[in-house]
């Protein structure tokens, strides 16, 4: 069976999540959460309607959160733009990829607006078979739809997806999958993944990565 590779994408394929924490700090100041950025890393991840709702519980409607989302959202990819490359390594991981024939797709909490904006400037969509996003999923992680999604997309049975993830709620969906996940530590530090068992390994980048043999590797475990 020809193992598959799952990506998220903030923070995994482009290293963006800083951007997005402080694009979350000014818009929670504006609606009343002065928070640090440790309190920001610490209470916003998953899909943005639920943080909201997870932060302001029962004080705004589907369409206010949206509303929210959006503006906050909005700012990021203004700021973010002058920033916008692949995380090291990445372009010759999926050109490998591409070229051997081994299917891919991309499983991110993120709205359909920032999958865009990151596909299209960077011009990798042809590297991906399928692509899920926030919108496409009823639960956000860690519970594991999002990736089921990508590997039934994939006809690729769940085992034998490698998941590519940077944060310790992204692993436990992997392990929720019963897929195993190699970290990108551009966001959290790796003793923060210590005690997750789908955790294969945990790199910087993805320049130490010889895709073949880690799917070899993947198939014998």
């Amino acid at each position: 069976m020809q193992p598959a590779l799952i990506f998220d994408m903030d923070g995994t394929m482009v290293d963006n999540m800083m951007t997005h924490h402080r694009g979350w700090q000014r818009t929670l100041k504006k609606y009343g959460l002065d928070f640090t950025l440790e309190q920001v890393i610490e209470n916003c991840h998953g899909k943005n309607i639920e943080i909201i709702e997870r932060l302001f519980p029962g004080k705004y409607t589907l369409e206010e959160r949206e509303e929210i989302s959006f503006e906050k959202e909005s700012g990021y990819r203004e700021i973010f733009l002058q920033e916008l490359r692949l995380v090291d390594g990445l372009d010759v991981l999926l050109e490998t990829a591409y070229k051997n024939n081994i299917p891919m797709g991309i499983g991110t909490a993120a709205p359909k607006a920032n999958v865009d904006f990151v596909l299209d400037n960077l011009n990798i969509r042809h590297y991906f078979q399928v692509v899920v996003h926030a919108d496409d999923v009823t639960k956000g992680k860690p519970e594991p739809e999002v990736f089921f999604k990508v590997a039934d997309q994939l006809n690729v049975p769940y085992q034998h997806c490698l998941v590519f993830e940077d944060s310790p709620t992204g692993a436990r969906t992997a392990l929720n999958a019963g897929m195993k996940a190699v970290i990108l530590t551009t966001t959290h530090k790796e003793e923060e993944f210590a005690a997750i068992p789908s955790v294969m390994l945990c790199v910087p980048d993805f320049t130490s990565i010889d895709i073949l043999s880690l799917l070899e590797n993947l198939h014998q475990t």
